[in-house]
């Protein structure tokens, strides 16, 4: 049923059946973008987002996906069209683009952005960003230790890659040339294009439902409405300045220590993140630009509100990064930056403890505070070709003040899935001989820590590039409030032989038949261990996740282990010995 009434004013009910429509629109393209993909980071791990953005560039709706994303597609997609001209876009166009120092995040993170039009009037943009398995660079899997971008791979400013609904095939054939998996690339941009396509669609029929202007001023008052319920939430919480330091293992070319220190101010419906005192912009590749750290606060302030308020731009005027530039948080060209979500990923962690002091009942321990980006390459002899594929992995989150963190999985900006062993197995020259949680990784707690990952990957058919860029093997998630430290991360070549350790940044050849380990944090403990409920402790000696020594020496508990049933009187005695400051 068409309303073509020329009154522009908002009843709530045809306000909702907007906003979803909007909502459901990228949501769909998600679907899309999914079903179509071909490599598994994106098909199955689900490491993309997409958004529309109106006539004015602002973004208006946005799929649940990566919070990662949510800030970059936010600052390069105005940045592309301002640059290329959105005049010079007709219906069917497409861009793509890849520029970190062009509001983006990594040049493996490529976005596609095409115009929609009603009728001759552009009502705006729909765009989604993904991360490719490779984009060329010194490294397989572009994720090497470099000194500035151009060493990191392909780098795509503003470009039209689509005209008239027609792929540029000149424009995608040089992409591809510049890659080591195109048929993977190729693949995961046609998705991308698909997606787009969809979404137009979805807003076509919107169009045909509702006038053209009352549609545009819904825009404005979906983001203002978005603005004023975001600036009261945050107007709720205590007002203040909150501060919080942490380092990252080093830049990846030494081994110096990188601070990351945040002031988090509360003021009047605003939000800021200040990282005036971290370290200067580094040589190596442990840089992120402004758009990506504004992610940290972005969703840390997301997670503190009322979960409702839909993000939008309406929600980011509500918050900003602030502080000089050329800091390894505000980095400007030509530096190297794929390793922007290991530092974004600990400035979460650092604005999330700053507000335990304002929120202590609501803040959780650190998490494992690292991506851990891994790629391998060579040539599988089963298909007679060259292969490329890169994962993250999982870890234990923090925990709670009334609950033990989850273990396993993607924590904070991060919400990929692991990816499945038996989808890479039959897919890649890989095995996996060891595949659990870590024993003992969370931290120790009246809540404890969520587990860290085991994943020890075997190469049986041939030589493989092993490339690992994360952090966290020396400064270990940490605990609040008397919680212990969860364990830091760890590489190791040949676990069951040499056991040689690996830094964090790191590139080896590992021979065939070859293994690598890697082990993810736990996350911190929150409360002292010795509060911790001893059914609870056995509990966890049982599921194998803290061992019988930790239920003794650092809980204190002493049980059956015949019946598994706590001896109280001994638990007392015990913890009361912890208590008084004996050795334990």
């Amino acid at each position: 049923m068409s309303d073509r009434s020329s009154h522009h004013a908002m009843d709530p009910i045809t306000f909702e059946v907007m906003k979803n429509a909007l909502l459901n629109a990228t949501e769909e393209m998600a679907y899309t973008i999914r079903r179509a993909a071909y490599s598994t980071n994106i098909k199955t791990r689900a490491d993309f987002s997409c958004a529309f953005f109106d006539a004015s560039f602002r973004v208006v709706a946005q799929s649940f996906s990566q919070p990662a994303h949510l800030s970059s597609l936010k600052s390069a997609v105005p940045i592309a069209l301002r640059e290329y001209g959105a005049e010079n876009l007709a219906p069917g166009d497409g861009l793509i683009l890849n520029d970190p120092h062009r509001g983006s995040s990594h040049l493996n993170d490529i976005a596609l952005i095409a115009p929609v039009n009603a009728g001759k009037t552009r009502l705006g943009y729909l765009s989604n960003m993904a991360h490719h398995v490779d984009v060329g660079g010194s490294t397989p899997c572009s994720l090497g230790v470099n000194r500035e971008i151009y060493q990191e791979g392909i780098i795509i400013p503003p470009t039209k890659i689509m005209r008239r609904g027609e792929i540029d095939e000149n424009v995608l054939g040089l992409v591809l040339q510049n890659v080591r998996a195109p048929q993977e690339t190729g693949g995961d941009l046609r998705a991308q294009m698909g997606a787009n396509l969809v979404g137009a669609r979805r807003i076509a029929e919107l169009i045909d439902r509702y006038d053209v202007a009352q549609v545009v001023a819904f825009f404005d008052e979906l983001l203002d409405y978005t603005e004023r319920w975001a600036r009261r939430e945050i107007a709720s919480l205590p007002t203040g300045e909150y501060k919080a330091t942490g380092y990252r293992d080093g830049n990846g070319l030494d081994d110096e220590p990188v601070r990351i220190a945040v002031t988090v101010r509360i003021r009047e419906g605003n939000a800021t993140l200040d990282v005036t005192g971290s370290a200067p912009q580094q040589t190596g590749p442990l840089n992120a630009t402004r758009a990506t750290t504004l992610a940290a606060i972005a969703v840390v302030v997301k997670s503190l509100i009322d979960p409702r308020i839909l993000v939008n731009d309406g929600l980011y005027r509500c918050m900003e990064v602030a502080g000089p530039d050329n800091t390894v948080l505000t980095a400007t060209w030509p530096a190297a930056v794929v390793g922007a979500w290991e530092l974004a990923q600990l400035t979460a962690e650092l604005t999330l403890t700053a507000m335990h002091e304002a929120l202590p009942d609501r803040i959780p321990a650190c998490g494992k505070g690292i991506i851990c980006n891994l790629g391998f390459a060579g040539n599988d002899p089963r298909k007679k070709a060259y292969y490329c594929y890169m994962e993250t992995v999982g870890g234990g989150n923090g925990a709670r003040p009334m609950k033990d963190g989850p273990d396993a999985i993607q924590t904070t900006i991060h919400n990929t899935e692991n990816a499945p062993i038996e989808e890479v197995e039959i897919n890649y020259p890989i095995r996996f001989a060891h595949y659990g949680l870590i024993t003992d990784s969370g931290g120790a707690g009246r809540f404890r820590g969520g587990l860290g990952i085991r994943r020890d990957f075997e190469f049986p058919d041939c030589d493989t590039t092993f490339t690992v860029l994360s952090d966290g093997t020396r400064f270990p998630p940490w605990g609040l409030e008397g919680g212990g430290e969860g364990l830091p991360a760890r590489f190791i070549r040949d676990p069951e032989d040499s056991a040689d350790a690996l830094p964090s940044k790191s590139s080896i050849t590992v021979p065939k038949g070859g293994r690598v380990s890697v082990q993810t944090p736990g996350g911190g403990g929150f409360g002292r261990p010795d509060e911790r409920d001893p059914e609870a402790v056995v509990r966890d000696v049982r599921d194998r996740k803290i061992s019988p020594r930790t239920a003794r020496e650092t809980y204190g508990v002493v049980y059956d282990s015949g019946n598994w049933t706590v001896n109280h009187e001994e638990t007392a005695v015990l913890r009361q010995r912890f208590q008084e400051g004996e050795t334990r």
